[in-house]
């Protein structure tokens, strides 16, 4: 009998040692950001290379700034890798889109440019790039 208590004494002893707070440590909060994602696949058509080439221009020209110190980011993102397949079933893209995404406190607003980048990228690269910056621009505020 003093062996099945010292047992139980034992193993009680053992299950409180390990009874710790068990949640993972608070992260750090994430930098307050806006994110200027471009997704793409294998194959690109010539609107799809002007969207990329002139947001990318946008970024690192006018928001040069920013970039360094990371309150614009600009990520590539190709939906035909496992990675990029992840991050596009995120945004539920399945072929060559653009988002800029105001990160604050955390949470994420998305704001697909999909449809505004394949009707000005290509034809009308001013307008884009106009348009990009001033939705860069309000996200930012």
């Amino acid at each position: 009998m003093k062996k099945l208590l010292m047992f139980f004494a034992l193993m009680i002893g053992l299950v409180s040692c390990g009874s710790g707070d068990n949640t993972a440590a608070a992260k750090s909060p994430e930098k307050d950001r806006v994110e200027v994602i471009y997704f793409h696949g294998k194959q690109r058509c010539a609107t799809c290379m002007a969207i990329e080439k002139n947001a990318k221009e946008v970024v690192n020209t006018l928001f040069a700034n920013e970039m360094k110190n990371g309150t614009v980011v600009f990520k590539t993102v190709d939906i035909s890798t496992p990675e990029g397949e992840k991050i596009a079933d995120k945004y539920e893209v399945t072929w060559s889109s653009l988002f800029v995404n105001k990160w604050k406190d955390g949470k994420e607003s998305r704001n697909n440019l999909t449809e505004f980048g394949f009707g000005n990228a290509r034809k009308n690269p001013d307008g884009f790039k106009k348009g990009l910056a001033d939705k860069i621009r309000q996200s930012l505020k």
